[in-house]
């Protein structure tokens, strides 16, 4: 190499450790291949559909939307085809013109069956009149998040939690941080990736207009290492904005969970008992944002969403701009088909999404991604006896024990679940990707914790029943 090659390997070395030091993160996480190659490099392209459309009434966590239309009515674009189903709740709007052809079941993305609308695409896309945008500077807070609730936007990285909600804590005061989501941590998935490349300017001012909001926070676009074109292009729209700051993470699963990327960036800490909120932090994601951006400065509802079709199986994946309510079987004919039969294809990553029967969905507000893969890997090894090796303790991130907990969750002992904190599972999934037995770990624990969740429920509204009857029985006694 020579003297000068090993000065120049020296610096390189030294200035790779210095990035290395800024970088933030949290406890505990795994490092799964990313399989981000398939995808990375390909363009979002918008397609169209061609069959017909069904819009599930519940696409967010909380009320369904209450539908607006009946069969045989027609529908234009942009058309609010449901209302909220009540504060926790969001409208549903037309991706296409048509005609309705009534409600019907369809199955989602964790195979039960809701009920949707669906509409005849007559492939002419004619849209409604949009009301006029008012300047921002011209707007109360009380205004935006009207508008950003009217346009049906929603946590769009998954979790599908209406946006006005968590824009509406009860002291905005106490907000010192909004955090966009910006490191896609899950593998595969690279619809992000692409958004910052190619819509950055969209993600600035949607963090922008959550920033008009609360008056005391900072903005943080939180990014991956491994996307060093996309910390660079930020960092250079955002270098006179003394609001926003651009943060390196380091790249590590599940980087990108709430609670990881609020200590990660900020040092603070949340329980399953805290809403980001109370930590002073509001967290979205780059698809919210962008959502934010057009329904506020442009005056567009929530009718598309990227997405990321990849996987060994398919013959061409990509990154696709896709109608709210279109079939995710016209996606795959889009990539050319299957050029090796997937053994398992799944909605979302390989670490949280959930695993399909059928590709006869429609897409969602919260679908990211559609994985298919030619090899089952999770069956082709069966579970064996737990080894006692430690490995699930050490990469997880909410410092738990999982496999005490999925040993709770065998034997329904509710009490030892409860006791060795089984609710802070954050069901990332970092205990059975690294567990030597293959044990389905995240699995049995996140649905004991669904059934020790419903008992928690329970349990306090009995309490509550005999407070009130306790309460009504002395106030009878003290009459007499």
């Amino acid at each position: 190499m020579g003297i000068r090659g090993s000065v120049f390997a020296f610096y390189s070395l030294q200035a790779e450790r210095k990035i290395a030091m800024r970088l933030v993160t949290f406890k505990g996480g795994v490092h799964p291949p990313d399989g981000k190659h398939w995808a990375k490099d390909v363009p979002i392209k918008p397609v169209l559909p061609k069959g017909d459309l069904a819009f599930l009434l519940s696409q967010h966590i909380g009320a369904p939307a209450k539908p607006l239309v009946a069969a045989g009515d027609r529908v234009l674009k942009g058309q609010k085809i449901a209302e909220a189903g009540g504060f926790v709740s969001s409208p549903v709007f037309s991706s296409v013109s048509g005609t309705v052809k009534g409600i019907e079941k369809r199955f989602n993305a964790i195979g039960t069956r809701g009920d949707a609308i669906i509409v005849e695409n007559d492939g002419q896309y004619e849209e409604v009149d949009y009301p006029e945008v008012r300047p921002i500077d011209e707007m109360t807070k009380e205004e935006i998040i009207k508008t950003i609730a009217d346009a049906g936007v929603v946590g769009m990285g998954g979790a599908g939690f209406p946006t006005h909600v968590k824009l509406s804590p009860k002291e905005p005061d106490k907000i010192e941080y909004i955090i966009a989501n910006c490191a896609e941590c899950e593998p595969y998935i690279t619809t992000d990736y692409r958004r910052m490349l190619e819509n950055p300017e969209k993600l600035i001012a949607g963090l922008k207009v959550v920033l008009k909001l609360f008056d005391n926070a900072k903005g943080i676009l939180a990014v991956e290492n491994n996307k060093r074109d996309c910390i660079e292009k930020l960092e250079e729209l955002t270098r006179n904005m003394q609001r926003i700051e651009v943060v390196a993470l380091k790249t590590k699963y599940p980087q990108g969970a709430e609670r990881s990327l609020i200590y990660a960036t900020t040092g603070r800490t949340i329980n399953s008992t805290m809403l980001p909120a109370d930590a002073g932090c509001i967290v979205d994601n780059v698809e919210t944002l962008i959502a934010i951006d057009n329904a506020v400065n442009n005056g567009r509802p929530v009718t598309e969403r990227s997405m990321t079709v990849t996987g060994r199986a398919i013959k061409n994946p990509g990154n696709f701009l896709v109608p709210i309510g279109m079939n995710q079987s016209e996606l795959i004919e889009i990539c050319g088909g299957f050029k090796e039969e997937p053994e398992k294809i799944i909605s979302g990553g390989p670490m949280m999404g959930f695993a399909l029967f059928t590709t006869d969905i429609p897409t969602t507000k919260t679908s990211s991604c559609l994985l298919c893969r030619v090899h089952d890997i999770i069956s082709e090894r069966p579970a064996s006896a737990c080894i006692n090796c430690g490995r699930c303790v050490d990469v997880c991130p909410s410092f738990l024990v999982p496999s005490y907990l999925a040993d709770f969750a065998e034997h329904r002992q509710a009490g030892e679940f409860e006791k060795w904190h089984g609710l802070e599972c954050v069901e990332c999934g970092c205990c059975s990707y690294t567990c030597p037995a293959k044990r389905p770990l995240k699995q049995d624990i996140a649905s004991y914790k669904k059934d020790v969740m419903a008992m928690i429920r329970e349990r306090k509204a009995k309490e509550a029943k005999q407070a009130d009857e306790a309460a009504a029985k002395k106030e009878g006694g003290a009459d007499k």
